[in-house]
């Protein structure tokens, strides 16, 4: 976690003595939606779906739903009791419905399964990204007078997914220069995105800061997204799911609040400021959170898999 506070607090510094500008923010903004996530997104689904596969593949994608129609549920809840402006109220509700699973749950598949835990995570992550793309959108925009539904199924996120699942079934690959260029560009959204949270840090007051660290629906976003909301998840234990799928689907849905939501409140008109410090807030509080998920399922593991 420490490199992604790194990177803030870089964003943060350099925006406070203007090196970056404020406008700086809408094109860094830009640049991430429609170059580098497009391209993380067809680097992560350029893996091989072998046959014996398809059983995983089948029970990642159904606690993939499950989870994100009980995420789903729960924010469109939790925001209408909300006791918040109506920026803040969009931002509260993404912050408990989206994660991000893309670096930090890299990051963490890769430390526990190497290979196998990637693989693993990037088919959990197919429908996530589906919704971040459209739902995760229409948030921000459906209090326009006409929302521009061709533009809500049809950007590059979701073009990107659609093309990434093709290449997923189809019996060859992308041209190895090609496959380089997804990385090394999409490799750029975490840096970017991080900084972009450190600058937009850096235009609070410390009184906003303080009174964000008092907002109750912070905490709550934070507890849910963080715990809670997992939890749900070890339902699956009992149909006996193979061990390693239900610890990438627990620690994924565990992920802090996605930074592409302080990104969407950028763009679209949101509160950018009350979801930096939501995602900030989250991702201090995971470092204690997923190590205590899973530990959490190592005890219940003796229980389930004799």
């Amino acid at each position: 976690m420490i490199p992604l506070y790194i990177m803030a607090l870089i964003g943060f510094v350099t925006r406070r003595i203007k090196i970056i500008h404020s406008y700086a923010n809408q094109v860094i903004t830009q640049i991430m939606l429609y170059i580098t996530l497009p391209a993380l997104i067809l680097y992560s689904l350029n893996t091989n779906l072998s046959k014996e596969m398809l059983t995983d593949f089948a029970w990642l994608i159904t606690m993939s739903i499950f989870i994100l129609s009980i995420s789903v549920f729960i924010g469109i809840l939790l925001r209408r009791k909300a006791a918040l402006p109506m920026k803040q109220k969009i931002v509260y509700e993404s912050l408990i419905i989206f994660g991000n699973q893309g670096f930090i749950g890299f990051a963490i598949s890769y430390i526990l399964m190497e290979e196998q835990g990637v693989i693993y995570l990037t088919l959990f992550n197919i429908c996530y990204l589906i919704l971040i793309w459209t739902y995760g959108i229409y948030l921000f925009t459906k209090s326009e007078q006409s929302v521009n539904w061709k533009a809500l199924f049809f950007n590059p996120g979701i073009l990107s997914t659609l093309i990434g699942l093709l290449m997923l079934f189809l019996p060859f690959s992308w041209p190895i220069p090609l496959l380089d260029t997804f990385e090394s560009i999409g490799k750029m959204t975490i840096p970017l995105s991080m900084i972009l949270i450190g600058s937009l840090l850096a235009d609070l007051q410390w009184h906003e800061l303080r009174q964000y660290s008092k907002n109750i629906y912070i905490w709550i976003a934070a507890g849910c997204k963080l715990f809670i909301l997992p939890l749900f998840l070890f339902v699956f234990l009992f149909f006996q799911v193979p061990y390693p799928l239900v610890i990438i689907a627990v620690l994924t849905s565990a992920m802090p609040s996605a930074s592409t939501t302080s990104v969407y409140a950028q763009k679209f008109g949101g509160d950018a400021s009350f979801a930096s410090f939501g995602i900030l807030l989250s991702t201090l509080l995971c470092i204690i959170t997923i190590p205590l998920l899973y530990t959490l399922l190592q005890w219940l593991h003796s229980f389930f898999y004799l």
